[in-house]
């Protein structure tokens, strides 16, 4: 065992290695944001979004690194100054020694990583993934161990993921009949030709917009694939635990104590909305009309 505290470098390295920056999507910006490679690391924070919340968070425990599925600066920005959120951001990392390290659509395609998550939150033991795009496994397809109502299936989904204000939005009628599923955390509406392809009965994702949904509705004729709308936050925030346990496992194999580094999931929930008005869902579900 290294009798040494392990170094940001060191733990970088274990990152990359659980998720290789070289299977990330070719527009995606992640890896290490901010940080000194020599500074010691004791104590890890896991997040779904580096908001100013999440930062605040990690500053009052004393984190030396936050390491967050979502890019800070996906997009190119001209400005750190405080009187912007992504200035006020990167200002907080800095003064308060905090490194950022990002891992977003290489942590998607990881095994296990985001969706195997979503996956098994979905009742799902094995799993196939839902397409190839850039060499790359997206999303995870696979069967429930038996059957159910799609009421039924979107309940146990419910009840398996994080609470937040939106809850799930379901596309199907609530008697139809679910055995295969696929699912695709985050954003997903960009995969319905490969769910199609599948034969999944039902489509487990977030972000789904209108006029998509229509169409994959119409070209179903009603019949499968449903679709539901699990929420961004929710869906990813799974992870959070596997990438935790996968980092203190990896530093043990790199000859660190594993009381060395204290890993703490965030307690925030970062999903934007906050209250729902007027959902009601239709006749005999939930009881009301």
């Amino acid at each position: 065992m290294h009798p040494a505290q392990p170094k940001l470098r060191d733990v970088v390295q274990a990152l990359d290695g659980l998720f290789p920056p070289a299977t990330a999507q070719s527009w995606d910006q992640v890896g290490l944001v901010s940080g000194d490679l020599d500074q010691p690391v004791e104590r890890v924070l896991f997040a779904v979004d580096p908001t100013l919340a999440v930062i605040e968070e990690a500053r009052s425990l004393g984190v030396d690194l936050l390491v967050t599925h979502h890019p800070l600066l996906l997009r190119g920005i001209h400005s750190v100054a405080t009187s912007s959120a992504k200035g006020a951001s990167v200002t907080a990392l800095v003064v308060h020694d905090i490194a950022l390290f990002v891992a977003h659509t290489n942590a998607d395609v990881a095994e296990p990583g985001v969706n195997d998550a979503l996956a098994a939150a979905c009742g799902l033991t094995e799993t196939s993934p839902l397409a190839v795009v850039e060499g790359q496994a997206l999303g995870r397809v696979g069967e429930l161990p038996s059957p159910a109502t799609l009421a039924d299936f979107a309940s146990r989904l419910y009840a398996a993921l994080p609470p937040a204000a939106g809850g799930l939005r379901v596309a199907g009628p609530p008697d139809g009949p679910v055995r295969r599923v696929a699912v695709m955390g985050g954003a997903g509406d960009d995969l319905f030709d490969a769910v199609r392809a599948s034969g999944a009965d039902v489509y487990v994702t977030a972000d789904l917009r209108h006029h998509p949904v229509l169409e994959a509705r119409e070209e179903s004729r009603g019949g499968p694939p449903y679709l539901i709308d699990a929420g961004h936050w929710a869906t990813e925030s799974l992870w959070l635990g596997v990438a935790a346990r996968r980092l203190t496992e990896s530093l043990t194999a790199a000859g660190f104590e594993s009381s060395r580094v204290e890993t703490h999931i965030s307690t925030l929930r970062t999903d934007p909305w906050d209250f729902v008005v007027g959902a009601e869902p239709p006749e005999g579900i939930g009881g009301t009309s």
